[in-house]
């Protein structure tokens, strides 16, 4: 077996990890992204960047956006349980992407700027030099960035499981073929018990979808059904599933000198589901992390910077916990939904969060005014 040596070594070539990749690599360090799968691949994923992960998108990446098929949407709905919520009329743009098309761009760009393509491979992890075994090769370096999703090996090795059976989220989701250049795109908070179903319009068809709090819905199957009959849809599609961390972030986001980034960390927006914003920003934290610390000669401190750089992101997913009290919790939901409908500025502080301009915070301090009594009983969680 012949031994390669790189500064880092990243598993997982999502969003997350082409991110890291591509950071490290053009700050001059040796790279080696891997993965088990070949790119392009396909990926369960809803395919919204909003204007947060755009944000992050071109600050890694130095382009607006990736020369993939994009669909634009710059109207959408919110729903709550069956109510109409309003528009976003004035919102910032959504971009509608195809997972299979946009990773297979980000892992491109990180190859470009220097990092060693051993993607198509899977192996064994040796956390302890730290180092991994591919099938010929031992690679090994100083730090290692896990980016290998929600049901991440790495986690397991680590910590003896990837997440948390009773706090995880699930989803299933359906591809729609054909033309959805007149479908809404619409968000349905509620459309699973603890959760929300989407209809995302793209440019080969429509994507659609429920997910919400696992240990909740005991048959996500018939929550699916039922969000696929509110829409009208009655083609039998195949349905594909996957976990989703949902806000149940690691607040130490690693051991040793192995760090975690992306789903693997557990860095999703427990309201939204989104991912893709906070997989970018986590993949480019570690890299930082790794690039501050190796020219120090202090790998070992890698992990307490990286921990340190995500509290903004943790913050935020705290704060949405909460928020997510008092949109669900079905006591208060109803000064939830009446305040949202008819509060402007709740609406538009939830688009400015969309696109990357707030954060959590914001919204939860909109809501104290609004609706005092109901946003002191959510932070009890009563």
């Amino acid at each position: 077996m012949t031994t390669g040596k790189f500064d880092l070594i990243v598993i997982g070539a999502g969003p997350a990890g082409a991110a890291c990749a591509r950071t490290a690599a053009k700050a001059g360090l040796a790279v080696a992204l891997v993965d088990k799968k070949r790119f392009p691949r396909d990926k369960l994923c809803g395919g919204g960047l909003t204007g947060r992960a755009v944000g992050h998108y071109a600050r890694i990446f130095d382009r607006p956006l990736p020369d993939i098929p994009l669909t634009r949407r710059d109207r959408f709905r919110f729903f709550a349980f069956g109510e109409d919520l309003g528009g976003g009329e004035e919102a910032p743009p959504i971009h509608l992407i195809m997972r299979r098309d946009f990773d297979a761009a980000l892992v491109a760009d990180a190859l470009s700027a220097g990092a060693q393509d051993f993607t198509g491979q899977t192996g064994t992890l040796d956390p302890k030099e730290p180092a991994i075994d591919l099938p010929g090769v031992r690679l090994s370096a100083p730090l290692i960035v896990a980016a290998d999703g929600v049901n991440s090996p790495t986690a397991r090795l680590l910590f003896g499981e990837a997440f948390d059976r009773e706090r995880i989220g699930f989803a299933l989701e359906v591809e729609q073929p054909g033309d959805a250049s007149e479908v809404p795109l619409r968000i349905d908070f509620g459309a699973a018990d603890w959760g929300y179903g989407w209809q995302f319009p793209k440019t080969d068809g429509t994507t659609i979808g429920v997910g919400g709090v696992m240990a909740r819905n005991a048959d996500m199957k018939t929550a699916l059904q039922g969000y696929l009959d509110t829409l009208g849809v009655d083609e039998d599609l195949p349905v594909k599933g996957q976990f989703l961390p949902f806000g149940d972030f690691r607040s130490t986001p690693g051991a040793g000198r192995i760090l975690l980034a992306g789903d693997a960390a557990g860095l999703v927006d427990p309201i939204t589901g989104e991912g893709i914003a906070h997989a970018l920003n986590s993949g480019e934290l570690a890299a930082l992390a790794a690039v501050h610390t190796l020219s120090a000669g202090q790998p070992d401190q890698a992990l307490r910077h990286y921990r340190h750089a995500l509290r903004p992101i943790h913050a935020g997913l705290r704060q949405a916990r909460i928020l997510r009290q008092l949109m669900f919790r079905e006591r208060l939901r109803p000064a939830f939904i009446s305040g949202f409908r008819r509060s402007r500025s709740l609406r538009g502080e939830y688009l400015r969060l969309l696109a990357g301009e707030t954060e959590y915070g914001e919204i939860m301090r909109a809501m104290a005014l609004r609706m005092p009594g109901f946003a002191w009983r959510a932070l009890r969680g009563g």
